[in-house]
């Protein structure tokens, strides 16, 4: 198994004791510039199986590659997350003109969304550390997620949200029996996480600082797993190009030191240049105008991307973009809810809204031709549909029914032929 040996600051480079208090500001020495995430260091086991770990604690997740996981103590929190499948587009692909077009399908994880990759690691971690109580602020993804690993583990679990959060995902975390706390103002969720912190010590996986860094460190090394599984499901092709969907950047910081794991032990000879599908701007003027402190955002409009509605991303994902030489696109609702409908149409994948928006990207880069019609490019789609379908679900009149067999097969045959 890999062990913590310590922490290391992604901008400055600082190195902290493995004890240093996780409090979501990130490195102590960069508050009063750009503020900026750690990201753990690690010793490990000489005799630790290669990559992937053939000899990984559980083969069906992806704790088969525990040996650059981090973990302590012997149990794993795990519900079989991971090895979601890397599927080919090919007819979406050929309509945003790029034929090579692959889908790493993250609803399949078992609560649905990407977060399963974080929550089995952290909540690992938590147990690991004698823990009680989880707590996240959440849209709600996250919340859910950690609410089942929670429940996985016998842990006590608190999701403070807001109003106007999904309603299946509130339901989905109330099902795995978490307590949610919904606030009024979407700052207050920071100060009662605070507030919880400080006094009931419980192990807090989200932001709860402004300006915001990403969430807890350990968390987003379970999203390396994301690199690992397209690096094995290529035969040997490694994509041009990775789109996410990206609020604070957790799964981009993720998806590059996946990446960079790999490239060290020469398992691959470069890396994927990586793409921001987000919102409202921020990590698209950080590039533009070489900003390492991440500036606040005006919305322009009231977003159904719940999920990457952020005002004001981080710095850990700006410098994956920069280090990748990658690009951020902004999407807007009515490309969202036309490429939802699109991609269940003709690849039979119903995603959530904001997970769609990685395409909506790959279309604006290749109408302006950054990306290549030869390129091979991954599309990560982190989460089910259902998961926001109080939003995307549009009222419909109801419809006359058939009197009889023949009227009905009138219609059917007609729908059919259309569709050859």
């Amino acid at each position: 198994m890999a062990t913590i040996a310590g922490y290391r600051c992604i901008r400055c480079g600082a190195e902290y004791t493995y004890d240093i208090k996780i409090d979501s500001r990130g490195c102590p020495k960069c508050l009063d510039q750009a503020p900026a995430n750690l990201e753990p260091l690690y010793t490990r086991d000489s005799n630790a199986p290669g990559f992937p770990g053939a000899g990984g604690v559980l083969q069906n997740s992806l704790w088969r590659y525990a040996s650059f996981l981090p973990r302590s103590g012997s149990q794993v929190v795990s519900l079989g997350e991971g090895l979601t499948p890397l599927l080919h587009a090919e007819r979406i692909g050929e309509a945003l003109g790029v034929p090579r077009l692959f889908i790493k399908d993250e609803g399949r994880n078992p609560t649905w969304s990407h977060k399963d990759r974080f929550s089995t690691v952290a909540v690992t971690t938590a147990v690991g550390q004698g823990a009680r109580v989880l707590a996240t602020a959440s849209s709600g993804n996250a919340g859910a997620s950690l609410a089942a690993y929670a429940a996985r583990a016998g842990l006590g679990c608190v999701v403070v949200t807001f109003a106007g959060a999904a309603g299946p995902m509130v339901s989905q975390i109330r099902a795995y029996g978490a307590s949610v706390v919904p606030m009024a103002h979407k700052t207050d969720r920071w100060k009662l996480l605070e507030r919880t912190a400080d006094r009931l010590g419980w192990f807090i996986t989200s932001p709860y600082h402004n300006p915001v860094v990403g969430s807890h460190p350990i968390g987003i090394e379970g999203y390396k797993t994301i690199a690992y599984e397209i690096a094995d499901q290529s035969d040997g092709h490694l994509p041009d190009w990775c789109v996410l969907p990206v609020c604070y950047g957790d799964a981009l910081a993720g998806v590059i030191a996946g990446f960079r794991d790999l490239l060290t032990i020469g398992r691959i000879a470069r890396i994927p240049r990586l793409v921001a599908a987000e919102v409202h701007g921020s990590l698209t003027t950080a590039l533009e105008k070489g900003l390492d402190r991440i500036e606040e955002r005006e919305p322009s409009f009231e977003t159904v991307a719940l999920s990457i509605g952020t005002t004001r991303s981080t710095y850990q994902a700006v410098k994956a973009l920069r280090d990748t030489e990658g690009r951020a696109v902004c999407v807007s609702n009515g490309d969202l809810l036309c490429m939802q409908k699109t991609l269940a149409t003709k690849e039979g994948l119903f995603a959530e809204l904001a997970s769609v928006a990685p395409l909506v990207a790959i279309r604006h880069l290749r109408e302006r031709e950054i990306i290549g019609r030869d390129d091979r490019v991954v599309a990560i789609v982190t989460a089910s549909g259902l998961k926001d379908l109080d939003i995307s679900a549009k009222p419909t009149a109801p419809s006359a029914s058939f009197e009889n067999v023949e009227d009905a097969w009138q219609w059917v045959s007609k729908r059919a032929e259309g569709k050859r």
